[in-house]
């Protein structure tokens, strides 16, 4: 039976003021619309999900004993809504968030939400913020919508939890960038690994995250941007950065990126820039990546352009490559190169209903 969510409005909202304060330079994650989702699930027969509400935003209280604050059994997505022209509220490929987020649930053994639920979270928290989204054409401003789940079961010991629950915020954000994309310089974190063989890599969970910390910090200390990760067993072949996923344009006409091998988070920007490949002339190509390959691809000229790529960022060129004792030569101009801009330009046009969607991508919410 398909969840549905009752509805009670936030008695204090945010003033229209207020708001369009904040639309005018929302940064990104600083702010959160009036509302939330919230449902739960409980295991046993005829439970299940249950209790879906749309609710003020606001603090949640979950037990000392929870399962996620010992065990951390939890997992998120992230995605955007955009404003089109004729005022209606879009976003882009919000099944393939729905599909990653239940791969995540199997691997780290939390109830899978299903399709039609996850959808109707955010149509129904969209629609209640809708006037947070910011308006058609002001830059590259979205609506970030956070959706993710965790163990609230109050139970020290490790198992499966008995208790889960899911949720949706809401953060209005503007580009990453200030005045276009920038060419960043990254690090090679060579004692640092993101994910190792066998471990949670390919699921979107904090934890993955919270250990590429280190590598970046690393990197700033270098004078870096960022950090890219290895393997974590050979130390050889290119993994991906801490939230991104990295791409190759070579002289042979190739779109060239590390091949999910269980250690790559399978980002949903990344699955679509493969299938665009083709309208740049270029052949996709995924296998593994020696870091040796870049560092020489770039010195020789092999490799014309290296790009990353997520839903906060959509793409962003990458210029220099430090490691310890060395560096590359950089790769971008001011605003990176030919391909790395054409295939941002292509899916931000497509996600904020510029151009039309001959692929079947984006998604009405309102």
């Amino acid at each position: 039976m398909a969840l549905s969510f009752a509805a009670t409005s936030n008695p204090s909202p945010v003033s229209p003021e207020r708001r369009a304060e904040i639309l005018a330079a929302p940064g990104f994650g600083q702010f959160m619309t009036d509302h939330m989702i919230r449902a739960t699930w409980t295991d046993g027969e005829g439970e299940g999900w249950h209790s879906g509400e749309l609710t003020a935003y606001g603090n949640i209280s979950i037990s000392p004993a929870a399962s996620v604050l010992h065990y951390a059994p939890e997992i998120f997505e992230g995605l955007k809504a955009y404003r089109h022209e004729d005022g209606s509220v879009w976003t882009f490929r919000p099944d393939k968030n729905a599909e990653r987020l239940q791969a995540s649930a199997r691997r780290m053994v939390l109830p899978e939400l299903p399709t039609e639920d996850f959808l109707e979270s955010l149509r129904v928290l969209v629609e209640a913020d809708q006037a947070w989204v910011p308006a058609y054409g002001d830059g590259e401003k979205s609506l970030y919508l956070r959706p993710f789940m965790f163990g609230s079961q109050a139970f020290i010991g490790l198992k499966p939890v008995n208790e889960a629950t899911y949720m949706v915020i809401a953060s209005p954000a503007a580009s990453i960038f200030k005045g276009g994309p920038k060419p960043i310089t990254l690090w090679v974190a060579e004692q640092y690994a993101r994910a190792g063989a066998g471990g949670t890599g390919a699921a979107k969970c904090g934890g993955n995250y919270a250990s590429a910390l280190r590598g970046q910090l690393e990197g700033a200390e270098n004078g870096c941007d960022q950090a890219v990760f290895l393997d974590s067993s050979t130390h050889t072949y290119v993994d991906e950065l801490g939230g991104m996923n990295v791409f190759f344009v070579t002289k042979d006409g190739k779109l060239v990126t590390p091949e999910l091998t269980g250690t790559i988070l399978p980002g949903i920007t990344r699955m679509s820039i493969l299938e665009l490949a083709k309208e740049f002339d270029l052949t996709p190509e995924e296998r593994k990546v020696e870091i040796q390959e870049w560092k020489d691809g770039v010195a020789s000229g092999d490799i014309l352009e290296v790009f990353a790529c997520g839903t906060a960022a959509i793409v962003t060129p990458i210029g220099g490559l430090k490691w310890q004792g060395g560096e590359a030569p950089p790769t971008a101009g001011e605003h990176g190169g030919e391909v790395t801009r054409g295939i941002r330009e292509r899916l931000l046009s497509l996600q904020q209903g510029r151009t039309e969607d001959s692929y079947g991508w984006m998604h009405r919410l309102v």
